[in-house]
């Protein structure tokens, strides 16, 4: 027995293809969530937090449909960010992603999520199962970390909305990827956000 974390990306967010930053769920993304919350039901949560952002606030509004037990709770640790940036050995080709990013976006982001590792990979708590469900970058950096991968991996992992990555510690070990954007739950016309390459 040991601690599990069950990472979901956010549904589709309505308006995200005109550029807009954050928003409710689309019609897609609202079906999205439905789905991955009927493929979570059977789960006892001992906690459930989220990004504090609208697109993954709607998201856990449509978790607690069909998971009324649960008391999900906002976690700025969770919110969008640029967990890195460039880094030595980072191929030529991502450079153009950091573009557009300012020094205090990078740092700010880099803050963030040493903040999140410590959080949510420090000593696990056997027996307890915590539902985090956040933003593309959060779940690449926390998968990257358990990896232990260098810093811009991030940059090459990729999870569609309402995907679910797991998270497993068993006492006295390290932790461990279980799965990886599983997306079973939801039809191929319903797996969106997946980006390859990453960001060319």
């Amino acid at each position: 027995m040991g601690h599990t974390l069950v990472l979901v990306r956010h549904g589709e967010q309505r308006d995200a293809e005109q550029g807009v930053d954050d928003g409710q769920l689309s019609e897609r993304g609202i079906e999205q969530s439905r789905l991955v919350a009927q493929r979570l039901a059977t789960l006892k949560f001992s906690n459930v937090w989220h990004s504090p952002f609208d697109r993954a606030a709607d998201t856990v509004r449509v978790l607690r449909e069909s998971l009324p037990n649960i008391d999900p709770q906002p976690s700025a640790l969770l919110m969008d960010c640029v967990p890195s940036g460039p880094t030595a050995g980072m191929p030529a080709v991502y450079k153009a992603f950091f573009t557009p990013r300012t020094t205090a976006e990078i740092e700010a982001g880099t803050a963030q999520m040493a903040d999140a590792v410590a959080e949510y990979l420090g000593h696990g708590v056997k027996g307890q199962t915590d539902l985090l469900v956040t933003h593309n970058s959060v779940i690449a950096w926390l998968v990257r970390e358990v990896l232990g991968a260098p810093e811009w991996k991030w940059l090459t992992l990729s999870q569609a909305h309402c995907g679910i990555t797991v998270l497993f510690q068993k006492a006295g070990r390290p932790w461990t990827l279980v799965t990886h954007n599983d997306v079973g739950h939801l039809p191929l016309a319903l797996r969106t956000g997946l980006v390859e390459p990453a960001w060319p």
